[in-house]
């Protein structure tokens, strides 16, 4: 009942709503609206209370609520299913569990917090609560396992376009799957795959976001490496106080499963040349490091399958599937 409140106020938006207005169109008591009205508050909403002309939303907390990205969330598929947690090891282990356990596709695992999340090749992922996005999303395409990789590419094209209609902010891509802001990471994604020799049973594309940690929380390596949406925003002189995790989710989503439907399609020349828009990547020198090998050139292009195409200084040409990407100028590497 606490959700229908709080969708009836958000719908009469500057309005003020009558308490009696509310417990006749709900079906419940006066005294059961406002002991629902105690509670949002309590979350943080803002609700104006008039003995005369009832309740209006004044503002709404930034807190990870399956009803706020739900609200309004135009998607066929991702996100019709949202689990939260407050805190877990990583949302990644969490989803892939589910997933194994047939959950639905499109399902969406999102955490306040994470004990151990996880980046690329073993990489822990600072996950601090109440100002990140810490989230995972189970997906079920029929696709061949070594296409994966362009899945990768179109979850990193979703978050850049996500930030700026949220935010307005200009985001980069380092492939494959690195958003940046000026020269340090604002987000990374890890996508792992169940599959068979020549079907995928089942990805989980998991995305974690620094949101509203302020630049002062980055502490030791991650002082040079890591800023948030709110630290890069501040330095640039914008004038904010946080931005809305949940409207950032909700706009992710939405991104996603456009891009998601492309996938399946075939239809991948586009995603590809998006990312090339934002690629911090092309046309820089690189240094291409694997468990037994390392050569440097010049990153030249990204193919259809979203391989990172290097020409080396021996003057071969490279394609990159796998390994670590460092370029000269960025995340440290100089």
């Amino acid at each position: 009942m606490k959700d229908k409140i709080l969708q009836k106020l958000k719908e009469s938006g500057s309005r003020f709503i009558s308490g009696e207005g509310l417990s006749s169109m709900l079906n419940v008591s006066r005294t059961a609206v406002w002991k629902c009205i105690k509670e949002l508050r309590k979350q943080g909403y803002v609700i104006e209370a008039s003995p005369k002309k009832g309740y209006r939303l004044v503002s709404s907390p930034d807190i990870i609520s399956p009803w706020e990205i739900k609200h309004n969330l135009a998607t066929g598929i991702i996100g019709r299913k949202i689990i939260y947690l407050e805190e877990v090891d990583s949302t990644n282990n969490y989803a892939k569990t589910i997933a194994a356990e047939g959950c639905e596709e499109g399902t969406v695992v999102l955490a306040e917090s994470q004990t151990c999340g996880r980046g690329r090749l073993g990489r822990s992922w600072s996950s601090a609560p109440k100002t990140g996005i810490y989230m995972s999303v189970v997906l079920r395409p029929a696709i061949a396992p070594e296409d994966v990789q362009v899945m990768t590419i179109a979850a990193s094209v979703a978050v850049v376009s996500a930030i700026k209609k949220v935010t307005g902010i200009d985001a980069g891509i380092k492939w494959p799957n690195d958003i940046i802001l000026g020269a340090k990471k604002v987000c990374g994604i890890l996508t792992e795959m169940n599959s068979e020799m020549e079907r995928v049973n089942f990805l989980v594309l998991g995305i974690g976001m620094n949101v509203n940690q302020e630049a002062d929380d980055f502490t030791g390596e991650l002082r040079e490496t890591a800023t948030s949406l709110k630290a890069f925003a501040l330095e640039e002189g914008l004038h904010i106080k946080s931005f809305c995790r949940s409207e950032l989710i909700r706009e992710l989503l939405l991104e996603l499963e456009g891009l998601y439907d492309m996938v399946v399609r075939g239809s991948t020349k586009e995603i590809i040349d998006e990312w090339k828009k934002h690629s911090v990547t092309l046309g820089k020198q690189v240094k291409v490091k694997g468990r037994n090998f390392e050569y440097r050139g010049i990153a030249v292009d990204i193919t259809g399958d979203g391989r990172l195409s290097v020409k080396c200084d021996d003057g071969i040409i490279r394609e990159v599937l796998s390994g670590e990407v460092s370029v000269r100028g960025i995340l440290g590497y100089v």
